[in-house]
């Protein structure tokens, strides 16, 4: 009976272990997914938390994994946020999940579009780096707008006033019209107006004391207000004026006084009668003294 070489045994066994473990071991293949956001649109100007999920984090081979946030437009992290985190790949939690949930803080840019804003992370890991991923952040545009018009100008008392619309689907609060000193308009007195609230598909006017020319221009305003989230707006408008409309009117002609006329006339007729009347008594007076 022939002797088993124990060496080769062994060697063959080694072999068949190796070959094993080549086999069975998976590539590292991280997937990045968001699960969450959470207010549902965010607000402009406002927090958003996003969750997201790293899936396939159980995976040894996949090292030591990095995970961030890109920060920019139209979002941004606290100065003492940890942006990216670190995560040691394997076994590492006591339900032996294999994916790693990373929560964020995000501040909405106040001035983020209406609708999706796409926003980007990026990971690496033992054998890839700075993957990007990008998702959707939905918003909700609260800013405001307006359409202004002059509604009124009075060429003899100087006084402009503008009819302001809020056509947005946002209230606003402390609305301010303000004209900035420019060519053909001519403030005198304040030339900043507080006209208060103003709520959705609603108007308000604005009264201001100027000089106009009697030319067709344009009148340049800024308009600032309070939004939903209390945080101060500002945007500019610029409003057509034509004179046409505002000169000539029947309103500002002056008419002829006629009525202080026949007054004046009447107290003047009263008086002489009341002169002429004395006159009278004091010679009838007279008259009798003289006759005794």
């Amino acid at each position: 009976m022939k002797k088993i070489n124990v060496g080769v045994i062994i060697a063959i066994l080694a072999m068949i272990y190796s070959f094993s473990i080549i086999v069975s071991a998976e590539p590292c293949n991280i997937q990045i997914s968001m699960i969450n956001q959470d207010p549902y649109p965010a607000i402009q100007g406002d927090y958003v938390k996003v969750l997201f999920k790293i899936d396939g984090i159980r995976n040894t081979e996949c090292g030591t994994v990095t995970f961030g946030v890109k920060e920019d437009y139209p979002v941004s992290l606290d100065p003492n946020v940890e942006n990216p985190i670190t995560i040691k790949s394997g076994i590492y939690e006591k339900d032996y999940n294999s994916y790693y949930l990373a929560p964020y803080k995000l501040r909405i840019d106040s001035n983020a579009l209406d609708g999706d804003n796409p926003i980007e992370t990026y990971y690496s890991t033992k054998t890839a780096s700075n993957v990007v991923k990008e998702f959707d952040i939905t918003v909700e545009d609260i800013r405001a707008d307006f359409e202004i018009h002059v509604k009124d100008y009075n060429y003899v008392t100087k006084e402009l006033t503008f009819e302001i619309l809020n056509i947005a689907e946002s209230d606003v609060e402390a609305l301010t019209i303000e004209i900035p000193k420019q060519d053909d308009v001519s403030i005198k007195g304040a030339n900043r107006m507080v006209v208060g609230d103003l709520d959705s598909n609603e108007y308000t006017t604005a009264d201001f004391e100027a000089t106009l020319p009697n030319k067709e221009t344009t009148i340049n305003l800024n308009v600032i207000y309070t939004d939903s989230i209390n945080s101060r707006r500002e945007l500019q408008k610029v409003v057509d004026f034509d004179p046409s409309y505002f000169v000539d009117r029947n309103g500002d002609k002056k008419s002829f006084p006629w009525f202080v006329i026949v007054i004046v006339i009447l107290i003047v007729i009263i008086i002489i009668w009341r002169i002429i009347k004395k006159r009278r008594r004091e010679a009838e007076r007279r008259k009798r003294r003289a006759m005794a």
